[in-house]
């Protein structure tokens, strides 16, 4: 990280982040093109997941490579100033590195939503056997990431 004063290194500051946040966006290689998909999310750490079709471009490209990175932000308060490029915000941000696999079995599947779930909501839920086969659940082991923090 170049601004090392802006970095967040405490762990429980960086849960922090990612609890709060509503959205986590999913990057990945599609034949060395990007593509990013802003997906809900659950947070186990070290692993992320997401839920979806059991077909579509996401899995493909994963199938084909499964390295990906992920971005999550908080946005507190626009900054203005007289000068426009003085202008600025105050934000959390991490960004990350991870190995993404489509889960198969019907227990990881599971586990894997209610770890979303939790995410939302705190109450249990639970999952009809028919839905569950039509959803693709993807697991991400957190590799790396880097937290800052501006403002």
């Amino acid at each position: 990280m170049r601004r090392k004063e802006k970095q967040i290194i405490d762990q429980d500051q960086i849960d922090s982040i990612i609890k709060q946040a509503k959205v986590c966006r999913l990057g990945l290689s599609d034949n060395g093109k990007p593509y990013v998909v802003p997906l809900h999310f659950g947070y186990n750490p070290p692993f992320l997941y997401f839920h979806g079709a059991d077909t579509g471009r996401k899995l493909d490209i994963l199938a084909a490579n499964a390295q990906v990175c992920f971005e999550f932000d908080e946005f507190n308060k626009l900054n203005k100033h007289p000068a426009a490029c003085n202008w600025g915000t105050s934000y959390n941000s991490i960004i990350g590195e991870g190995t993404a696999r489509i889960l198969v079995e019907p227990e990881e599947k599971i586990k894997g939503l209610n770890c979303i779930m939790s995410q939302y909501s705190s109450r249990t839920h639970e999952f009809d056997p028919d839905d569950l086969a039509k959803t693709a659940v993807i697991e991400v082991k957190i590799l790396g990431m880097t937290a800052k923090q501006s403002g």
